[in-house]
């Protein structure tokens, strides 16, 4: 029988998915008082969780500015997509190696829906349809273990679905090739080419997320 949470565990949950969903976003202000009053906790259970989110590195302390959820510097987002890069890359170049006609058809299928969605204006629906793509790709490589850390790094920098690179129809269709250079490596069990395209690809993601952020700043 599971133990009933704690007050600071339930705030501790609740503050983790909102700011792993992204309903938190980088930035935000998070004041205890109104998270107690919003959860109906006490203060201190708040202040707690807060504690641990920092330890997390999800959560920051400002001089007179109290709690807010991390922002990523420039550093820190070519660090995330880094270590995308080679846990993915790794991940495919060992999938390539052992991925089933069942499981590279599932693939195939999942990227055309991908194509279509494009080709038709449905950006919004290509985000998560590409991070479908990559934990399969993931799973298919390191089922025992190499899946569940893609996931959690992944879980630990949220993006928001409004600030999704997937939005941009040029780099959609940029990214959209680089998946169909990934599956046709695949499916000539070429781990190396498998691991190149899909390393390149997530870099190719912090490029473009980082210019992008340059390019609001100038606005």
């Amino acid at each position: 029988m599971q133990a009933p949470l704690s007050k600071a565990d339930y705030v501790y949950r609740v503050l983790l998915e909102e700011i792993r969903t992204a309903r938190l976003p980088g930035g935000t202000a998070l004041r205890a008082s109104a998270i107690a009053e919003r959860l109906g906790v006490s203060v201190t259970p708040v202040r707690e969780a807060l504690r641990r989110l920092e330890r997390d590195r999800l959560v920051r302390y400002e001089p007179h500015h109290g709690a807010t959820v991390a922002d990523l510097s420039e550093g820190a987002l070519e660090e995330f997509y880094g270590v995308r890069a080679v846990l993915e890359g790794f991940a495919a170049r060992l999938a390539a190696a052992k991925i089933t006609p069942g499981q590279l058809e599932r693939l195939r299928a999942l990227h055309e829906s991908m194509v279509r969605d494009h080709a038709e204006g449905r950006l919004q629906a290509l985000g998560a349809k590409s991070r479908e793509l990559h934990l399969a790709v993931a799973d298919i490589g390191g089922p025992a273990f190499l899946g569940q850390q893609v996931r959690a790094v992944r879980e630990a920098v949220p993006i928001p679905a409004e600030a999704s690179l997937w939005l941009d129809p040029d780099l959609a269709a940029r990214h959209l090739r680089a998946h169909e250079r990934l599956l046709a490596a695949l499916a000539a069990a070429d781990g190396e080419a498998a691991e190149q395209i899909m390393a390149e690809h997530v870099r190719q993601g912090a490029a473009d997320r980082v210019a992008r952020r340059r390019q609001s700043q100038q606005t």
